[in-house]
Formats: structure tokens, sequence, C-alpha cells
């Protein structure tokens, strides 16, 4: 006879995989379940990382939290790009099913999820969704069933009849008995446990081929939306015993029925057949771990049962040993259930809990609860429903061993969450088995817990509740096995429980007293000794909620409170306080009874800083306020917990080094920084950093972060330790705090990581980013995204900052959505003015990209790009500063740093100054318009360092971005800032752009903005003086760089003709022929006269500074030399020297003089009166002092050099005879940057030659036919003072007249001086007159 069975439709399979979907996807902690489960299945590969599959999990969980839709939708692409990404395996296929589902995508949901089924089918049926295979798969698998059960039956047949040993009326069809295993396994032979073991192979084997053989059914049928082609169900694979396989078609099989196939709300499991006998196989070895259905004893079907409750059952007398009705006894360690299931199996009404203990468990572990094969059949009746009055009381099913179905004596709790006696599971463990029997999970540990004590008592009560008459036991155990089996099925209650109630009423009783006594007794002692009594029942027991009741109230608290003022035994007030921590710790109540009085917090605080050390998680659980902690002044007491290692300290409920921790993260977060700055400064000197630090590995991740928030403070108030801490710091854990913490504490832990890679070594933060990036449970890049497009609007740079960099450990051009997400963030931040902090930090991340920092970890951008203009001196303290704080073996590698540090700071600036087509530069344009000083100067900096970097990163085309959006900004800087720095630093930007024909071109046209500035600088900065060169070399003449101005004359032809002329700082010297000396001083374009001083008697011919001291030397024809005191407003002269000889031309150095006198020769003449006349030979006409070098400018026309030191004399140029009567002497002689230039009449067309000071050959001339009287030189022009005049103004470099300056008289130049800036050019002239000129 056939069946006909109507096929499956799409929208059957649609609504059984979605509303299993949907119901995992409500249900968070059956998910964490799943994803655990699958998690443990892929581990033993070795071959693929589970971290993507993690990330992905964290994803959907983030998504199901969230209600930002955009947030949503963009996390589950990312999601579902990495698992399309990733191999395919049962985890990735089962997440994406759920994606898919929150995408509303059902189609697809469903395939990804009976791809779990074709995968691993015996995971997917047994643990993953057994609901849904019985709904979807098994419906189809009767013939499956039908086939295994005749097989078995075959193989236990012959096994029933040694156990009954021939009975004639026994048969496996109506009896409904199971097997005791200790006897089944004494009448098996090997043969028959190996068809048997074989047998349950070959069935899961078929099982799993048939779910993927439906599997694709399925799927055909879901790709056949539209229904245009006719799909039948597939024919069933079986495989027999006799090793050959055979199909049966489907629509061929017989009319099977459910209830007749073992079914039990709709799932089928072999082993509860009718007629069976479960029968445990006992392997030889550990090594085989079978997915195949368990071999241990289990219950017969309660479906069967219900069909032959009326029959009458017969079985052997001797199944049964005395070893089976023995109790085991009990185990007095400490109960390891949570808190959770205590509190909620401790209700008043015994029998609602017990059932509602039993409703939970059966839910939790979705699995069949097997009871024992030596259970009696009035105990099978009774739990199936025993006709009322029949005074049978079946105990529940959770109060029964899976493995013996005994009642539990000793039960002992796995990690999977099964129970089973102790005695039962260490013989399974011992048979070398290391997974849980029901569960078929591996077992992290074969060492067993300790026992299950609530489960322990509840069965106690139970047996309270439910007595039965116990049988009397024979006093011979050896004719137990003889006795009738009746008498092993009679329930009895365990002699154990008696003792236990009967003990524990003592203890209570004992515990009573102990109370009376602490709250009445005026004997301290005898209160001391009640305290102790109190914490041993404490420990001893398990405290139930109507004792924590008892000792929770007002007048017990009180009177440990009177101990802690009373009591001097350190043993009993440390029971005391561990006492109050744990009622504070589970009670409220306790905590309002000790702090309505100030007295009773003041006394635990008091015996805190008495080294009480187990007092401050009582203050911690108290919750003071942080200004009450510092009023307390346990600061002191803190630290010094925190740095003593943990002893032999009471186990409380809290750790007292982790309540310190907690107090002082609480007393930090005060706003009083004074205070906050006082304790890291403490924290740091004490080492009690180190301690601190170790906490980053506590087990409470609420410690965890409070260290963390501590050790940001102490990087904030003291940088340098935060090498000791990237040292020593373990950051997985901290990493692992971070899916679980606040928001809050999610910024603080992100801003820690921000501030421990700030080190002084770049190798060194690299390898700290490596660690934050690949430690940890989780992907910390993803989490950090999706933590990024939720923070605060203050934290984003900080996020971003930190992503970015993690992100930029890898090869910097290739794409990556988190690199795009963290820039586009750093430039919402920096444009968003609603937010002005934001702005701030967005910039200030942005000049801490560079990678350079101090030793305490200040970025090093501004003084590194200051170095890179020119202006190392700001940069050279600092590293000298550093090198001093450096250990000298952290300086030795300095060039592999520096290489580190190019290499980062090129891959940063490329990514930054390449986003977007420099989409970056438009924000920081914009930011340099803002009006506050911060945003501005990190601006500023930022601009310039990227700026800067174009010419070395490769050029996509942003260098026009960036000339556009910023060039303006950088000449109104240069035009308008008054800090040297800061033109620096835009001149060091303005250079990268005169590399660049259109940014040459853009900037000549604000040239004239510029010169001025670039003037000043050109003698402190090589920077202006080398973009200057670019310019003029871009001009067809230089006179437009070059433009004179007149600013003033003033005439001074009454004290005769201006001899000498020398400038200091703001004053200007002038010598007059009637010995007058003038002091002037320059305002705006008015010189004015501050002294007027003649003490000399006649002409002072020459004027001398020396820039070592405030010392002016005037030389006059008086035959004198006086020294002049300048430093003052007004000179006064502090020294006269006796010359004896008249004083033509003086140049000084430190201790003599040399001057031109009246007759052949120079004198030199030393301050203590000697002199000397050298190179009497010639008439020297003018001198010029160098080094220890006197070079001399002869009548004759010749040079020469004399050595002070050795007397050498040198010709650099002979001399010529007198033409017609007439001498052409050297009129000026001066020594600039290596170089002399002589000044005389145009003899031969050139009037101002120039030789080099090494090899005296003449490298240069001025070719002007003038006759030059005297000159002056500055960083890129010479200036020559004429005859008739005029100045000429020529470029030092081209050789080249720029402009003739006309004095507007036709006096002789006869001397002339530069301001300190060479900005300002002055003259003084044979008649009389003082002139200046300025560069326009």
């Amino acid at each position: 006879m056939t069946t006909a069975v109507t096929a499956t439709t799409a929208s059957q399979i649609l609504h059984h995989t979605t509303a299993f979907t949907s119901e995992i996807l409500s249900q968070s902690e059956l998910r964490h379940h799943i994803f655990s489960t699958l998690g443990r299945k892929l581990l033993p590969s070795g071959q693929l990382t589970l971290k993507p599959l993690n990330l992905a999990a964290e994803t959907l969980e983030n998504v199901i939290a969230t209600s930002n839709a955009s947030i949503q939708s963009s996390s589950l692409r990312l999601a579902q790009k990495l698992l399309l990404s990733y191999p395919e395996t049962t985890f990735s296929s089962f997440l994406l099913s759920l994606i898919y589902s929150l995408s509303n995508q059902h189609v697809k949901s469903s395939l990804s999820l009976l791809q779990v089924f074709y995968l691993d089918p015996s995971l997917a049926r047994s643990e993953l969704a057994p609901t849904l295979f019985e709904k979807l798969f098994l419906v189809h698998f009767p013939p499956v069933l039908q086939w295994f059960n005749e097989q078995r039956s075959i193989i236990l047949s012959s096994l029933s009849q040694n156990v009954n040993h021939g009975a004639d009326d026994y048969s496996i069809s109506d009896v409904s008995v199971v097997v005791p295993c200790s006897k089944s396994l004494s009448k098996m032979s090997g043969d028959q446990a190996l068809e048997l073991k074989e047998l349950e192979r070959n069935y899961e084997e078929v099982l799993d081929e048939n779910c993927r053989v439906f599997v694709k059914y399925f799927k055909e049928v879901l790709e056949n939306s539209d229904g245009n082609r006719l799909i039948n169900p597939p024919a069933l694979v079986l495989k027999q015993t006799e090793k050959a396989d055979e199909e049966l078609d489907y629509h061929e099989d017989k009319n099977i029925k459910t209830k007749e196939l073992g079914f039990k709300n709709r799932r089928y499991n072999p082993i509860w057949a009718e007629g069976e006998r479960s029968v445990e196989f006992y392997s030889s070895t550990s090594s085989s771990k079978s997915k195949s259905p368990p071999f241990y004893p289990q219950r017969v079907s309660l479906n069967i049962l219900k069909k032959q409750n009326s029959r009458t059952l017969t079985t052997s007398s001797n199944l049964y040993s005395d070893s089976e009705l023995e109790s085991i006894s009990e185990d007095i360690s400490a109960n390891s259930c949570s808190s959770e299931s205590e509190a909620e199996m401790e209700e008043n009404n015994r029998e609602i809990a017990l059932l509602e203990y039993g409703k939970s468990l059966t839910q939790k572990q979705k699995q069949p609860i097997f009871a024992d094969s030596s259970c009696s059949l009035n105990d099978l009746m009774a739990d199936n429903g025993n006709p009322p009055g029949s005074g049978k009381h079946t105990p529940p099913k959770d109060f029964v061993c899976p493995i013996t179905s005994h009642l539990f004596d000793d039960p002992v709790t796995l990690e999977t969450g099964q129970t089973y006696e102790r005695r039962a599971i260490r013989e399974w463990l011992e048979r070398g088995n290391s997974t849980c029997p029901i569960t078929r999970q591996n077992l992290h540990s074969t060492q067993l817990p300790k026992t299950n004590y609530v489960l322990k008592r509840l069965i106690a009560s139970w047996q309270e509740k439910n007595p039965e008459p116990v049988p009397d036991q024979p006093e011979n155990h050896q004719d137990v096995e003889t006795e009738p089996m009746i008498k092993s099925i009679v329930p009895a209650t365990s002699p154990n429980s008696v003792i236990s109630q009967a003990t524990m009423d003592i203890s209570i009783n004992e515990l009573r007293q102990a109370i009376t006594n602490l709250c009445t007794s005026e004997i301290l002692r005898e209160s001391e000794r009640a305290v102790l009594q109190i914490e041993r029942f404490w420990k001893d027991m398990n405290i139930e909620p109507d004792i924590l009741t008892m000792l929770s109230k007002p007048p017990v608290i009180n009177g440990f409170v009177e101990i802690l003022f009373n009591s001097v035994d350190l043993q009993v007030l440390k029971a005391t306080f561990f006492l109050l921590c744990e009622l504070g710790s589970r009670d409220e109540a306790v905590i309002h009874t000790l702090i309505r009085v100030d007295s009773d917090v003041e006394r635990i605080v008091a015996l805190f800083k008495e080294g009480l050390e187990e007092a401050v998680v009582l203050i911690y659980l108290l919750r003071p306020s942080a200004t009450g902690l510092v009023e307390m002044d346990v600061v002191e007491s803190l630290l010094a917990v925190i740095k003593e290692r943990d002893g032999n300290m009471l186990k409380m409920c809290l750790k007292p080094k982790t309540a310190s921790v907690l107090l002082l993260r609480q007393i930090l977060q005060s706003n009083d920084e004074n205070v906050a700055s006082s304790i890291i400064s403490t924290v740091v000197s004490s080492k009690v950093i180190e301690s601190i630090i170790g906490s980053l590995e506590a087990e409470w991740a609420v410690e965890r972060i409070a260290a963390v928030g501590i050790l940001r403070r102490c990087i904030q108030e003291d940088g340098k330790c935060r090498n000791i801490i990237a040292d020593k710091a373990q950051l997985a854990p901290v990493l692992e705090s971070f899916m679980g913490a606040s928001n809050e504490e999610r910024f603080e832990i992100v801003y820690f990581f921000s501030e421990l890679v700030k080190l002084n070594r770049r190798t060194f933060n690299e390898q700290v980013l490596n660690i934050i990036r690949d430690e940890g449970a989780f992907s910390t890049m993803h989490t950090l995204l999706v933590y990024l497009q939720t923070a605060l609007q203050d934290q984003c740079p900080i996020v971003a900052g930190l992503l970015l960099q993690l992100d930029l450990l890898v090869e910097p051009r290739r794409m990556s959505i988190y690199r795009e997400e963290a820039i586009d963030t750093l430039i919402s931040c920096l444009r968003n003015s609603e937010f002005p902090a934001a702005q701030i930090a967005a910039a200030e991340t942005i000049v801490s990209l560079q990678g350079r920092f101090t030793g305490s970890g200040k970025p090093l951008t501004r003084p590194f790009l200051l170095k890179r203009a020119g202006l190392e001196k700001n940069y050279r303290n600092l590293m000298r500063t550093e090198k001093l704080r450096s250990n000298p073996r952290e300086i030795e590698d300095i060039s592999e740093e520096e290489k580190a540090a190019d290499a980062w700071e090129r891959k940063m600036a490329f990514v930054l100054a390449s986003h977007e087509f420099g989409l970056l530069f438009e924000a920081l344009a914009e930011g340099l318009k803002s009006r506050s000083a911060e945003l501005y100067s990190a601006c500023f900096v930022s601009a310039t360092w990227l700026v800067n970097m174009l010419s070395v990163i490769p050029d996509t085309g942003i260098r026009g971005a960036a000339r556009v959006c910023l060039l303006k900004h950088f000449i109104s800087i240069f035009k308008s800032a008054k800090d040297i720095e800061d033109r620096t630093l835009s001149l060091l930007a303005l250079k990268c752009f005169i590399h660049d024909p259109e940014g040459l071109h853009d900037l000549t046209s604000y040239m004239k903005d510029i010169l001025k500035g670039l003037r000043e600088l050109r003698k402190s900065s090589p920077l202006a003086f080398e973009i200057m060169k670019v310019l003029s070399d871009g001009q067809d003449s230089s006179a437009d760089l070059w433009n004179h101005k007149e600013l003033v004359q003033v005439d001074s032809s009454e004290n005769g003709e201006v001899l000498s002329i020398v400038s200091f700082k703001d004053k200007l010297f002038s010598g007059h022929s009637d010995g007058t000396i003038k002091v002037w001083t320059g305002r705006g374009s008015i010189l004015h006269l501050v002294q007027e001083i003649r003490e000399h008697t006649k002409a002072v011919t020459s004027l001398y500074i020396l820039q070592s001291g405030e010392r002016l030397y005037s030389g006059s024809l008086d035959k004198t030399a006086r020294v002049w005191s300048i430093g003052n407003e007004l000179i006064h002269c502090v020294q006269v020297h006796e010359m004896k000889d008249q004083v033509h031309n003086l140049v000084v150095a430190n201790s003599i003089s040399c001057f031109i006198p009246q007759g052949p020769g120079v004198k030199v003449h030393a301050w203590n009166g000697q002199s000397k006349l050298l190179n009497q030979n010639k008439y020297i006409k003018c001198l010029a002092l160098l080094h220890g070098k006197l070079y001399c400018g002869c009548h004759d026309n010749s040079i020469q050099e004399l050595d002070l030191a050795s007397g050498t004399l040198s010709t650099i140029q002979s001399g010529s005879r007198k033409l017609l009567g007439k001498a052409y002497p050297v009129h000026e002689i001066q020594v600039y940057n290596g170089l002399i230039y002589s000044a005389s009449t145009a003899l031969d067309g050139i009037a101002v030659k120039i030789w080099s000071t090494t090899n005296y050959n003449m490298v240069g001339s001025l070719p002007t036919t003038s006759e030059v009287r005297s000159m002056a030189i500055s960083s890129e022009l010479i200036y020559l003072g004429c005859k008739g005049g005029i100045v000429e103004v020529w470029d030092q470099k081209k050789q080249t007249r720029i402009e003739i300056l006309q004095t507007g008289t036709n006096g002789k130049v006869l001397c002339m001086t530069l301001d300190a800036n060479e900005e300002v050019l002055i003259i003084g002239t044979s008649d009389g007159r003082i002139q200046a000129w300025g560069l326009s």
C-alpha cells in the first residue's frame, strides 16, 4: 500500500524558516548559545580563524540593538560582504540567514538556513534547530525510522532472550522495560555490542544523507518561485545492515502511525522506541567520539507506556545489585549554582518552585530528560498520569539522574548545564570519555564541580512532602540480588536528607542564639564569639532568603557596628567586615542602616586607615561621594592597598584591591584638578602605577575600565609614564571589556589607547597599534567603526584618529571603509561650527597624526616643521631636553626610528591629502578663518604639514587643490603674523607652490605683498632667501624686488663732514670733523637727535662697535681713542686711551686695537698701553679685521693680509705706480661671508673687486666706473658710496646694478651703514648731511 504525500510548498518552507529566524532574533540568550556552539564546532579545524565570524556576529548584535535605520543598513551590508568573502561553514551560513532575515530577504534567509542542514545535518537537527527539523524534515522520514527500529529490534531480541533466561511470556514487543546497564553488559556479547554500535552509526549517516537530499529539494522548491515546473519529493536513502545500499521511493512507503514509531512532542528518538532495551556500550578506547545517539540507559517512551499501562510486566528477579540501592555520602563542599538559580528555587511555595524549575530546565536543554532503567514501573506510570488515589508519587524528572535513574544523592552540574550523579559521571569519565553524555559537547575540564546543594535541598524537601515507607533491607547484602524486583522499585526517602535537615535545624538554632548574643550581650568576648559563629555559619551553609533577612535587620547590623567600635581582636574585626560586606552586597537596607549614623561611617574609615584592608570593600559599598572620599583622607590608604599584593585575606564579595581601584577612580573623576594632580603625582612617583597596570587584567570588567581611567589621567598629568604603561600593560582584557561597556566607558578606553600610541619612538607606537588591532576576541577596527557611528560629536575625532592609525598599518593605497569613514568624520567635525570642542579636537588629532612626539607625548609637528624651515634652535633645544631624559640605549637606533617616522609620515600625509581629491584642504581653509586661537593654530600647523608633504608624496592632482584652497591664507599669514615662527611656517608651505609652474605664477602675482617680509626674514631664514632667489630668477629685472625709498635727511653741516657712522640696535652714532659724536634714534621717517657729545678735540675719524659688548670705540685725530658705554639711553665715556699718534682708521678686537697712523704702516695697540708698528713699507688707506687677520688697503692700490698672531704678511693684490704723479688708493675694504670686497678708482673699468679669503683669487667684480669712497654689504645687496653724491645698489649674486640713489648734493659719500635688519641704509656725506633710505 502506498501513501500519496503532498509535496512541500515554498510558502510552507518560508513559514517554518521565517518563524525560526524570528525566534532566534528575538531571544538573545538562545542566539548567544547557538553562536557559542557553532564557534566551538569550528575550533578543532585549526584552519579558519573565528575573528571574521565573531565580527559578523557582533555586527548583528549591534544592528538588533540600534534603532537607527541607516546604521542598520550599512552594518548589515558590511557583515554580509564579510561573510560572503569567508569560506562557507555552518557558522557563516547561519549568520547569513539571520542577516538576510533582518534585511527582509526571506528567500535568501531560508536558503542560507537550509545550507546549515546541508553542511552539518547532525549539529543542525540536534543542537541548532531541532524544532525546525521536526516540522520540515522529520515528517518525510517515517520509513527511515521504521527501518532503524526493525534492525535494532533484531539485535536487541537476541539480547532480551539472554536477559530473561528463556521466559515464555516475555516478548520485546509487549514488555516495556529497560534493561539495567550493569546487567545488560554482562549478558551482551561483543558481536552484539558492535552490531548495535554499527547500526547507530548507520542510522546517523542515513539521517545526514537524507537531510542533504531534502535540502536540495527544498532549495529547488524555493528557487521555483513562479511554480512553472512540478518538483516531486526525492527518494529516501536507506542503508541496510548487510552493508548493501537501497533506495526506497518516498511514494511507496507504508502507512506508519506516528505514535507507533515513537514520536514524543513531534520529535522522534529511536532509543525510546517500543520494546527497546537500551544498553550502554563501554568502549575500550576513549578516542572514539561518535555522534550517534548515546548508549547509556534511557527511559522508555511515554507514548508506549500510555498504550501498555494495563499490561502485566514480569522481569527476572536477579536484575539489580546492592550497589544500585546504596546512597552516596553527601559532599560538604560549597554550592556552585548561580545566585539567580538559587533565588528562584527558594520561593515560599516549594511545590510551585519545583514545577517552575523543571520547566526552565526542560526549556533550556531542549532534550529528553531520561529516567533510570532501574526506576520502578509504578514510578514510570505515575509520571505518565497515575489515576487519582493511586498513592504513587513520582519524583520530578529533574530530580533523577539520567544515567542511574535514581534520585540524585550527590548531584553535580557540568559546564554544559546537565546534572548527573557524581558517582555515575565519574565512572563515565574514567572510561575515557571527554564529552557530556546528553549533549555530546566536549568538556573543557574533566575535574568534577562541587555538589549542587540547591538541587539537593529541593530533593530533600520533596521527599519530606512525599513520604513512602522504606522496605526493610536485608542484613546480608549478598541476598539482595535474589529478592523480587518490587523491593527495588519502591521509592524511599534518603536517610541523608533526614540527617541533613536535622543538621540544618541545629545550625539555624545556633545562628539564632549567636544573633541574640550579638545584639543583647554586654560581654564583649561573648559578642565576639557570636560574630565568629555567624561567620562560620555563613561560610559553611547556603544562606537562604529568610536567614539573610534575619541577619540584615538593623539591630543585628548595629551589633556588628558595636564590635567595630569596641573590639581590638583582628580576626573578629575582619570577620565583622566580611559579614557586613556580604550582607551589604545582597541587601540595600544594610547600607542604609550603616550610613544613617555618621559616626559609624567614620569608624569604618578610621579602621581602614589603621590598616584593616577589608574595610575598603565596605567603604565602596557605602557609595561615598568623591568629595566625601577626599575629606576622609583615604587616598594614602587606598594606594597602599593597591600596591599590596593579594595575601591570605578573606574571600569577600569584592577584593580590597578592586574596591580601592574603583574608589581611586571615583576621586580622580572629581572636579578638583589640584587634588587630582597631587594624587596622580603620588601614584606615578610611588610606583603604584604598576599595580594599577595589573588591574587591566582583572576578572571584573568594571575594575579594568576603572584602571583604564586612572592610567589615562596619569598619562595626562605626567606623559612620561606612558612608556611604563605601554611596556607592561596587557591590552587584550581591555579590548574584551569594550563590548559590554557603556558609551562613556568605551570612550575612556579609546581615549586611553589614543594617548598610549603617542610614544617618542615610532616603532614602539606601531607595535602597540598592532596589539590593539589584533588582540581581543573581536575585531577592534569594526567595533570602533560601529562605535564611531554612535559616539558623541566631541568624541568622534579621537575615535576616528585611532581607527585611522589602525587602518594605516597596512598598505595605504588599498581602499578601506575604515579609512574613508575615519577621514570623513574628521572633516565633518572640523567643519561643524556648532561644536567648537569637536572642531578643535579634530584639528589637534590631525596634527598628532604626523606621528612624532616628545617623551611626554606632545606632538612634535610644529618644531619639526620649523626645523625643516631652517629654524632649528627650538627643535634642537627640545631634542636636547628629551635626550637628557631618555635612556641612552633608547637613542642608539635613532636612524632606524627616523626612517620609521618618515615612512609613517608619508603614508599618513598621502591618505589625508588624497581623500576625496583634497577635501581636507577645504576644511582646513575654513578653520583658518576661525576666531578661535586654538582652532586657528591647529589648522595652520596641519595645513602647513600637509602642503609641505605634497613635495614628497605622489602627485595625484591634489597640489592644485591645495593651492586653490590655501595659497591666499598662507600669504595673508605671512604678511600679518607678528611671530617669526608663524611667518617661517607659512614660507615653508609657500615653498611647495614655487616649484610648480602654476603655483609660481600665482605666487608672483603676490610678490609685492611678500617682498618686505622676505627681506626681513632673509637673514634668519634660509627659506626666505631661497624664495627671494626663485622669485628674482623669475623676473627680467631685480629692480622690482629692491626698490628703495628715501626716509629722512638731516643737515649737520654745522659740525663739518660726517666722517664715520655706525648703528647698534635702535640707535645710530655719527662722528663729525669737529670732534662731535651724535646719538640718533629712528622713529618712523624721522631721525631724532638724542645726545650730542664733544669730548674729542679734533675730528672723529672712525667709530667701531664690538657686538659682544655694549661698547662704542671712537678714534680721533687728537691722538686718543675713547671707550663709550651705550647700554643706557645716553652714552658716556668710560675709558680714554692715549694712542700717541693720530688715529685715521680704527678697528678693534677684544684686547687690542689697530689703527692707521699719520705715517706709514699700521699700529697695533694693546689696551695696556703697549703698541707695535707693522707693515712699515706701506701707506695704509683702510683696514678690516676678522678672526685675527688684518686686511689692509694701501695707497698704492695693493691689498695685503697680516696675520696678527704670527706676523705673516700675504699680498692679495699688488700695487701700481703713480700715474702722472697721482695715487689711486683702495678707499674701502670689507670682509663678508669669506669674501674680500675692495673699492677704489676704476682704472681698468672695475672699481670693486671681490677676492677669496682662502686662496686670494679674484672671484668677481662690479664693473662700475664711479670712484667709490665707502661701501656697505648685506646678504643680497652691495651699496657703493661714490663721488658726486650718488649711491649705487648692486645685486650681490648676479653682480648687476639694480638701482642708483641720489643724495641731492655733489658731496662725497664718505661713510655708510645698514641697520640690523638690513632694511635701512644710512649714509654720511662730505657736506655734513645724514640720509636714510628704506626698502619699499
